[in-house]
């Protein structure tokens, strides 16, 4: 299906992806949606296999590819019909412990992440107050000797019920106290197996598709200073990188589903016969599909161009947000037509397809908004005034 060219790109890698995504078939996904569970077995398997891994440098055990090679993981994972949102953050979040961790930082947990012996899946950023406006986190960290006690709130932080370890992002000193907005902003690595219980209270908010999304309340949890991962108050550029990164993967993801609809649109608009021939004869039905293909391919490009910058060493904020947008916007119109082409089967749990449907409606809005990328375009790139 689709371009050749496509396929050419880390053909061993999405060889490998396809392999393992066939030993978690639609009932697999089916099961866990109906049970609200989350699919260790999968993530295990992503893991044991080394796919989480590939961004970690081979002296920790990694693969040490680049953002390349990890796009093409998570499109192949989406393509196929499973979802990589148990598991992505494993790839980007140890980017700041990686670029921004002491020497024994990296050397205790980078290894142990790289096996699969120790899970990083959670980033504490957003707060109910804050939203994407990160300079007005309220979660506070205050040194207390060898400590820093940590009070506060975060909110849709997706995975914290399945993380040993949580990238968190604090204020210590307060914003009014500072010379920018975003000084006074730092991140400490939190040991979810000590915290919970400790000072840590995960509350699961259950919503439209299956994320393990939860909201976390701190009541005086003692971090040891020694897990401050860089400067104190430097914390906001050090998660730039991760975040586009982060922005980069979702978008390879929404490139994968956009692909899985557009395959199964082709296969069902080929074999559904009415009025005595296949409906994918119509050009009411045969261009929306070929329009979500055009769009997608373009989208896909972005997304390439994007990942190409930040393994150059450049920080492409820019790209990162513009991939972002155009491929969620590729897999939204992708999946509206994938429905409408099933008609009332594209309704029914076991074609896979209003599943992938909800699961992909998350990307208009995660992990930022189309409305602030605009915003970032317009005021970064085009000099336009700010609105906020």
């Amino acid at each position: 299906m689709g371009a050749p060219e496509q396929e050419e790109t880390f053909s061993d890698i999405r060889e490998g992806i396809r392999r393992l995504c066939a030993r978690f078939p639609g009932a697999y996904w089916q099961e866990l949606d109906a049970e609200r569970r989350y699919p260790t077995e999968f993530v295990t398997a992503l893991a044991s296999e080394g796919w989480l891994s590939v961004l970690i440098p081979e002296e920790f055990g990694g693969s040490g590819l680049g953002l390349a090679a990890a796009t093409a993981v998570l499109e192949e994972v989406h393509r196929s019909g499973c979802n990589g949102g148990a598991a992505h953050a494993q790839m980007y979040t140890m980017g700041t412990v990686l670029r921004h961790g002491s020497e024994e930082q990296k050397a205790r947990y980078l290894p142990k992440i790289a096996s699969g012996e120790l899970r990083l899946q959670a980033f504490g950023v957003t707060e109910p107050t804050s939203g994407t406006d990160t300079t007005r986190i309220r979660t506070f960290a205050k040194r207390d000797g060898d400590d820093y006690v940590v009070n506060g709130q975060k909110i849709w932080i997706s995975r914290a019920e399945h993380s040993d370890l949580m990238v968190l992002l604090v204020r210590t000193t307060p914003r009014e106290e500072c010379a920018k907005p975003t000084d006074g902003i730092s991140v400490l690595l939190v040991d979810m197996r000590e915290a919970v219980g400790n000072g840590l209270t995960i509350r699961p908010i259950r919503t439209m598709l299956n994320h393990a999304t939860t909201e976390l309340f701190f009541d005086d949890l003692r971090v040891p200073a020694a897990n401050l991962i860089g400067e104190e108050g430097k914390g906001f550029r050090y998660i730039l990188s991760g975040m586009n990164a982060e922005r980069i993967l979702i978008a390879s993801e929404c490139i994968g589903d956009a692909r899985f609809f557009i395959d199964r649109a082709s296969a069902y608009a080929k074999d559904r016969s009415v009025f005595g021939r296949p409906i994918g004869q119509n050009q009411g039905v045969q261009f929306p599909i070929a329009r979500a293909y055009v769009q997608t391919t373009a989208a896909a490009a972005m997304v390439d161009r994007a990942a190409a910058l930040f393994d150059a060493g450049v920080q492409p904020g820019t790209e990162a947000n513009m991939a972002k947008m155009l491929a969620s916007e590729a897999s939204w119109y992708a999946a509206d037509m994938c429905v409408q082409t099933h008609g009332g089967f594209g309704f029914a749990e076991e074609y896979d397809i209003e599943r992938k449907f909800r699961e992909t409606r998350l990307y208009q809005v995660a992990p930022i908004s189309t409305n602030l990328i605009l915003s970032h375009v317009a005021t970064h790139v085009l000099g336009l005034p700010k609105s906020f």
